[in-house]
């Protein structure tokens, strides 16, 4: 079975190369960590266990956050390495764990690549977020007798299970070589169950991102990202955060009739991927307003600075006149958040929060950081990616069926902000009801290890007796 897949494999390669080398030239992705996609992982010294926890991508490192800092508690003779996937999640990972553990890039599923990175890692257990299996890679496992665990487990009902369903029995035999499967909720631990899962193998846990996802009523660095922004005490911000292609469009001409009503409103739009940040920027300039990015505007510069930085860079367009030129130049800048890892900074300072991704088909974005924050927050109906977006709707947040509703739900909160405050608080109350997903997760990792689980608050796991 390996071998025919590795053959699977390779051949899957060879078709879309074409696909990644174009990527790999145009935006520079896939360019490092070939050697570790191989096997060559950091060779790990010294006779301390270790854990090898996988996030595939950002929001699976992100994850691993309160994860880490849980095992190093309860498991303190435990050392972590931190694998990813993707060239995003490789950036968290470095920031969040280097240089204090080991990040690395997970090894593609040839056999080869997995033996031999399990080889130099030496696991004593291996964790993967949300569900990240590969046959290959299991089975090198299970030989080497290595415990392989999931935590945050999900299993889509219109994808991911329809398509385990065709695999038969195979899909049976695969998730029944993970030790153990902690699930995000009841539902999920019915769909693998129902693929033949042993069910002494499933827990439901809860889910992770709400204990990551960090109640509280700011963020530190946001008041110097508001004055290098031009922000005043007087503007309603509106953040558009994580938004896909379409999307900004959209966006910009409902808030041009916004504006045109609630002079206050302001808006920054945040594009979920980094390479999307020049044609957001073009977008915006088209549109005819005056453009402030983040990168332009370091910490440190003063709020009128700001401003007038700002439009003193709205360029003049073919055909413009004076006065069409002056009613530009008296617009507020429209804020575009062209760095990394800042979204949840704008989402502090935001007023009302609209969660890319969802207005089009791509599944939806990250929506528990902006209920965390207590923000009034918006998305659309396109949110497969994130099952939490029903129980955030039934408790603050606003899901709106397409972009006509999502501009009457902005009119409706910068109008009555009293209410709009009322709906953030009650879904950050929600978010904060939800979180201990990582206490339940550790403790199913202890018992994995044989260990006791520990029974204070800031204890240490205890050797299992018998």
């Amino acid at each position: 079975m390996s071998f025919l897949l590795d053959v699977a494999y390779a051949a899957g390669l060879a078709v879309l190369s074409p696909v990644w080398l174009y990527r790999m030239i145009r935006h520079g992705r896939y360019r490092s960590g070939i050697a570790q996609r191989l096997g060559a992982a950091p060779v790990r010294h010294g006779l301390q266990p270790t854990i090898w926890i996988h996030g595939v991508s950002l929001g699976e490192i992100n994850a691993a956050r309160t994860l880490v800092a849980e095992i190093h508690r309860q498991l303190p003779d435990y050392r972590v390495v931190v694998s990813s996937t993707t060239d995003t999640g490789m950036t968290a990972a470095r920031k969040l764990f280097a240089p204090d553990h080991i990040v690395f890039q997970w090894p593609l599923d040839f056999t080869l690549s997995v033996r031999a990175a399990l080889r130099r890692i030496r696991p004593s257990l291996v964790v993967t977020i949300k569900g990240e299996v590969w046959p290959n890679f299991l089975a090198a496992c299970n030989r080497c007798k290595v415990p392989v665990v999931v935590v945050n487990g999900r299993m889509s009902a219109d994808k991911g299970y329809p398509r385990y369903k065709l695999l038969g029995p195979l899909a049976a035999k695969l998730f029944n070589r993970l030790t153990a499967i902690g699930v995000q909720d009841v539902a999920y631990a019915a769909r693998f169950q129902s693929l033949g899962v042993d069910a002494d193998r499933v827990q439901v846990t809860g889910m992770l991102k709400y204990d990551t996802a960090g109640v509280a009523d700011h963020v530190e660095g946001d008041e110097a990202l508001s004055a290098a922004m031009g922000l005043t005490v007087q503007d309603r911000l509106i953040v558009a955060g994580g938004t896909g292609p379409g999307e900004e469009a959209i966006l910009l001409d409902l808030y041009r009739r916004l504006k045109a009503k609630h002079a206050q409103a302001r808006l920054a739009i945040v594009p979920r991927k980094p390479e999307r940040f020049d044609e957001v920027a073009r977008l915006i300039t088209s549109a005819s307003f005056p453009l402030m990015r983040r990168t332009e505007h370091a910490d440190g510069l003063g709020t009128g600075e700001a401003c007038r930085s700002a439009l003193s860079e709205v360029g003049r367009t073919a055909g413009e006149t004076p006065a069409t030129r002056a009613d530009k130049m008296s617009t507020p800048p429209v804020l575009l958040g062209d760095t990394m890892g800042e979204l949840r900074k704008f989402y502090s300072l935001a007023t009302y929060v609209f969660v890319g991704r969802s207005l089009v088909p791509m599944g939806g974005s990250d929506m528990i950081e902006s209920a965390a924050l207590g923000k009034a927050t918006a998305f659309g109906p396109h949110t497969f990616n994130f099952p939490q977006a029903a129980d955030l709707a039934r408790n603050g947040c606003v899901q709106v069926a397409d972009a006509a509703a999502l501009e009457r739900q902005l009119d409706a909160w910068l109008s009555d902000p009293t209410a709009a405050g009322a709906a953030g608080k009650q879904a950050q109350q929600f978010v904060r009801s939800q979180q201990g997903a990582t206490k339940r997760n550790v403790e199913m990792i202890c018992r994995v290890l044989g260990r006791v689980p520990a029974m204070s608050e800031g204890g240490i796991a205890t050797d299992a007796i018998g």
